[in-house]
């Protein structure tokens, strides 16, 4: 596997763990609070919208021509790779409040439990109310997987790749909230976005500048280089900003994030 496929491989992974960690948060509490049948089966009917979004957009995608997509797309990765880590540098300075799984799973949970469901129950779907919340987690979250694998995998070529990458993800997250049927609190959740959106701004700048016509020496071995300055940088305002932080109050709380569903 070649450096560039590796990457691939990882950004897509680590993205797609995000997304998937959020998503069994809230079918957890949906299945614990209200029905575990209503949850899974909003959880999969969430998944076959998401198999039509993929059908219709993943042949668009293709036909896209390559320098036009690599610039739009390349502007999307900047975007949305820089929102992630601002946001991340902000947490891990201790100037926004750390994402907590917990709280967010005992807020749906409180939510789920509060409600009450004016539609008559069904043999699928017992609990409606179960059912819209699973779904339309699963279905918010799994449209950013959609978006990730068809944008990562249609630049680099390697469509197949990425899914696979978000695949492992899924399955992985999926199985260990089956298992624990608790909220994955122990996954290293606000590491894993400072990572991931060094990754999509990495890529974000690589392919935008192709795109643009711009030709990186050394072609895909540049983001050898490229991420790892884009890490360093943000590390280094990471240090500058909880130095800041440490001035201003004489140390750093362990804040925590209250539930934000559009939050990364």
């Amino acid at each position: 596997m070649s450096a560039a496929a590796a990457a691939l491989f990882i950004a897509v992974f680590l993205a797609c763990v995000v997304e998937a960690v959020e998503a069994t948060t809230i079918v957890l509490a949906a299945g614990t609070a209200r029905d575990w049948r209503s949850a899974g089966t909003g959880s999969v009917a969430a998944l076959a919208v998401l198999a039509v979004v993929v059908a219709v957009l993943g042949p668009a995608v293709s036909h896209i021509p390559l320098t036009g997509l690599r610039v739009v797309v390349g502007a999307l990765l900047l975007v949305f790779g820089l929102q992630w880590l601002r946001k991340a540098i902000l947490r891990a300075s201790g100037h926004k409040a750390l994402h907590d799984e917990d709280k967010l799973y005992a807020e749906h949970l409180a939510e789920a439990q509060a409600s009450q469901s004016s539609v008559a129950p069904s043999f699928l779907a017992p609990d409606w109310y179960g059912f819209t919340l699973a779904f339309k987690g699963v279905l918010l979250e799994g449209l950013e997987v959609v978006f990730i694998v068809l944008t990562f995998g249609a630049n680099a070529k390697n469509v197949g790749l990425a899914a696979i990458a978000a695949g492992c993800a899924v399955v992985l997250v999926a199985a260990a909230g089956y298992a624990i049927k608790a909220p994955l609190a122990r996954v290293p959740e606000n590491t894993m976005k400072f990572v991931v959106g060094i990754m999509l701004t990495s890529f974000g700048m690589f392919w935008g500048g192709e795109g643009a016509g711009a030709h990186w020496p050394g072609s895909d071995a540049a983001l050898l280089v490229i991420i790892p300055a884009i890490a360093l940088f943000a590390v280094g305002l990471t240090v500058l900003l909880r130095q800041s932080a440490g001035g201003a109050s004489g140390g750093t709380a362990d804040l925590r994030e209250p539930a934000d569903q559009s939050a990364h």
